[in-house]
């Protein structure tokens, strides 16, 4: 069983930047495949970000080179950090654990991005 709990969203203007936390309990962290998921308003949720539990990182192409995922696997978190932020970033952020069949989602946390 993982428990996630997702901090670190509010509201910014175009071009700034947010970090985004994830705080996961459980004993199989280290184990998981981790990654950043989010939902706008009408749309389906898609991936943002994800990190493998050896530390390889994957990005959907809107957020390329303007996002970074980071894990600590002795802390149990994950971390996104959002830089250079645009409107359309804006969504309902969520925190994602997958291991083996077993997958765990946190609350959400939201990343509003306006002047």
């Amino acid at each position: 069983q993982v428990q996630l709990v997702e901090s670190g969203g509010g509201l910014v203007q175009p071009g700034g930047s947010l970090r985004l936390s994830c705080a996961a309990s459980g004993s199989i962290f280290s184990r998981t495949f981790m990654a950043w998921y989010r939902q706008a308003p009408g749309e389906h949720r898609e991936l943002v970000a994800g990190i493998t539990r050896g530390g390889i990182s994957n990005y959907a192409d809107s957020v390329k080179g303007r996002f970074t995922i980071s894990r600590d696997n002795a802390k149990k978190t994950v971390a996104l950090q959002m830089n250079s932020l645009k409107p359309e970033d804006t969504a309902v952020y969520y925190c994602n654990a997958l291991y083996l069949e077993y997958e765990y989602w946190g609350q959400g946390t939201q990343v509003t991005v306006s002047s």
